[in-house]
Formats: structure tokens, C-alpha cells, sequence
């Protein structure tokens, strides 16, 4: 269980994992199960797990607060493997692993204050914040265990990245107000932000744009340095984040003209994880050292 034979396991699961629970907690808002355990640590005064009362949302809301459980376990097995491999191997990967159970116990405590202030957007905007910094951390551990060679890239190619970064960023902190003045709150007594979203929604798209029109001048510097050579994995990485912000782009103007439908709302969640991922998979591409 703590081989180091298991490591390349664990740090996919910990990615994956993290991603996961950004879809399940999307899923415990967009159902309107925010409060269905309405208190925190327990569940309700008097029962640390749902009871049938609670009905779905308590169901729901309870599984959710389970996974963080699965989360904990992963990163812990994650932690100890490394730190059991030897000291080659686990190089740059320790503070990686045990950042994210760290991180994973600050999300518990930032999701129960979001139950006790009622759903507060702002608070609720931390949580997913949080989450995405975690995704990220969890990409660095991935690829710090394959450590792959640096590939030299054009100059230009490496002072474009740092924006790519930036909009991508601005992008998904923006996304978070817009959340937070949208239709779903997680129960139907939380509040809003009080913001304009409408208004929000346009702001939301300019970065995401800019982040698009990066990438993909990034990615035709790339393919013109390849082009009698084998593709580097920074034009696959690049072409794969060009893709994602494409799809997302799409998906958030067709949920912005159809009223904002649960289903697409979810898969922008999803798309969000998956950016602050590529993202970090990018940078370390270009700019990271061998």
C-alpha cells in the first residue's frame, strides 16, 4: 500500500480526485443540496450522518462530504510512498503531497463555514478557488514524477506563457463573482452577490478570450518550430489547453443565452478543472527547469 512502486498511481489519483470533487460539489449546488446537512461538523444537531428526514438533498450533501474522507486517504497514501522512495526519486515531490492535505483539510473547513454562513458566494467562491490551486498543486506532482526533459521552445513562445497564465487566472476568479450573482446558490433561502450578471457574464468572457487568442498564437509558434521535427510535449500540452478553452468558451455561451441550465452550469465547472490543470501543465512546459 505505501510501496513507491504505487506513486505513479497516486499522484494520478490525487489530480483526479481533486477534479472529482469540483464535479461533485457543483453537483451538491446545482441540485439545491447546499443545506442539506444544515450544520457543520455534523450533519444535523443531533446526527453526525443524514437521516431520512434530510430526504435526497441530505443524501447528497453528505456523499459529498464523505469524498473529502476519500481525499484525505489518497493524499495520505501519496505523502507516505514518496517520503518511503528514495531521495532521487522523491525529489520536488514531497512539498507537493503534503501541501494537498493540508490543502484538503482547509477545504473542509472553508466548505463547513460555507454551511454555517448560510451559503455565502463569497465564501462559496473561496472554496473553489482553493480547489483550483490544489488542482494545480496535484498537476506539479504528476509531472514532477515523470520529470520529463525540458524541450527548448521559441523566446517568444516563453513570454507568451506567463499571460496565458494570467488571463486564464483572471478568467476563472471572475467566473467565481459570476457564480456567485447567478441563479444557483445551493438553496433556495442562500443569498446572492447582489452583482449584475449580465454584466459579470461579459467581463467573465474577455480574459477567456484573451487566454484563447494566447494559446493559440502560442500554439502555431509551436508547430512552425516542429514542423521537421518530432511534436514537443509543450505543442501537445498547448494544443490540448487551446481545445479545453475552446469547449469552454462554447459551453459558457450557450448556458449564458439558454437561462443558465443546471447541466451546462456543471459541465463549465468541469471545464474550469480540467483549464486549471492544462494551465499548469503549460507553464511547467515551457518554463520549468529540466
Amino acid at each position: 500500500m505505501f510501496s513507491p512502486a504505487r506513486i505513479k498511481l497516486y499522484v494520478w489519483l490525487s489530480l483526479a480526485s481533486q477534479i472529482l470533487i469540483v464535479v461533485t460539489g457543483g453537483a451538491v449546488r446545482l441540485t439545491a443540496s447546499g443545506l442539506g446537512c444544515p450544520t457543520w461538523p455534523k450533519c444535523t444537531e443531533d446526527s453526525i450522518t443524514n437521516v431520512p428526514e434530510q430526504g435526497i438533498h441530505g443524501f447528497i450533501e453528505f456523499a459529498n462530504r464523505l469524498l473529502t474522507f476519500v481525499l484525505i486517504l489518497i493524499a495520505l497514501l501519496t505523502f507516505i510512498a514518496i517520503v518511503r522512495s528514495g531521495k532521487a526519486k522523491r525529489k520536488g515531490m514531497v512539498w507537493p503531497s503534503f501541501s494537498l492535505g493540508l490543502g484538503i483539510i482547509a477545504q473542509a473547513i472553508i466548505g463547513g463555514i460555507s454551511v454555517l454562513t448560510n451559503l455565502n458566494p463569497w465564501v462559496v467562491g473561496l472554496h473553489f478557488i482553493v480547489s483550483s490551486v490544489l488542482i494545480s498543486i496535484a498537476s506539479i506532482l504528476v509531472w514532477r514524477f515523470y520529470k520529463p526533459e525540458h524541450q527548448p521552445v521559441p523566446y517568444s513562445v516563453y513570454l507568451l506563457t506567463p499571460w496565458i497564465a494570467l488571463s486564464g487566472i483572471v478568467a476563472l476568479v471572475v467566473g467565481v463573482v459570476v457564480t456567485g450573482a447567478g441563479p444557483h446558490a445551493g438553496d433556495a433561502n442562500s443569498p446572492r452577490n447582489g452583482l449584475d450578471l449580465e454584466i459579470w457574464q461579459h467581463l467573465h468572457s474577455y480574459p477567456g478570450y484573451l487566454s484563447i487568442a494566447l494559446t493559440f498564437v502560442t500554439l502555431l509558434l509551436l508547430v512552425r518550430v516542429n514542423k521537421l521535427n518530432a511534436v514537443s510535449l509543450s505543442t501537445k500540452i498547448t494544443f490540448w489547453l487551446f481545445i479545453a478553452l475552446a469547449a469552454q468558451a462554447i459551453i459558457g455561451i450557450a448556458q449564458s443565452r439558454m437561462g443558465v441550465p443546471p447541466i451546462l452550469v456543471g459541465l463549465h465547472m468541469l471545464g474550469a478543472s480540467v483549464i486549471a490543470s492544462l494551465l499548469t501543465f503549460q507553464w511547467l512546459s515551457v518554463r520549468a527547469r529540466s
